[in-house]
């Protein structure tokens, strides 16, 4: 049994343990409009999937999705689209492996774009209580606050860069033996295994 002067408090973490950051999945999508009378795909268009490839790459987990639309009012540059979109994903390290093809809007009866959507992660700061709600002269007690850490994981979860990485590892790619020959033989010589 824990001493009675021990705050129970203590016994549930630490402080950063009581502000955890939370993670939530959501969906990133990317509407290109199939236009009646266009040949090809806008520069403006193409400019906005590079961008959205490179979100993709940065932060995307799972497939890429692209989405032709069943329901075009101009189907020869719906299907260009696609094609044009899976060229900018290749072309900035996306491989076809990576992309999953589907279809919308059967039986529409209005021209439907063509989208492209990728599952991310949003960070979830803790909701910090307001420091005016904290009387800072009460020194009845040199417990810690219950703000505190708050503000080092709000801080924190405005900084991470793919949320994902809070649920777990990622997957390791498999190591390069031949490398690891060279790098074991340098070593073994004496001589420098480093870049420089």
């Amino acid at each position: 049994m824990a001493p009675s002067n021990v705050p129970a408090s203590y016994l549930e973490g630490t402080a950063l343990d009581r502000n955890a950051i939370g993670v939530e999945k959501k969906t990133e999508f990317l509407e290109i409009a199939i236009h009646p009378q266009a040949s090809e795909v806008s520069l403006a268009d193409k400019a906005a999937i590079s961008n959205f490839v490179s979100a993709y790459r940065d932060h995307g987990h799972g497939p890429l999705v692209m989405s032709l639309p069943a329901s075009s009012a101009n189907p020869q540059l719906a299907v260009a689209a696609v094609a044009e979109a899976r060229a900018i994903a290749y072309e900035n390290g996306v491989q076809y492996e990576e992309i999953e093809g589907t279809h919308h809007g059967e039986g529409s009866l209005v021209s439907e774009p063509m989208i492209l959507a990728f599952q991310a992660y949003e960070a979830i700061a803790p909701d910090c209580p307001s420091q005016a709600s904290i009387n800072f002269a009460d020194i009845s007690s040199n417990n810690e606050r219950s703000s505190l850490g708050c503000a080092v994981r709000s801080n924190l979860a405005a900084m991470i860069a793919d949320p994902g990485d809070l649920l777990g590892t990622r997957p390791l790619d498999k190591a390069d033996p031949l490398r690891r020959g060279v790098i074991l033989e340098k070593f073994r010589k004496g001589e420098p295994t480093g870049s420089s």
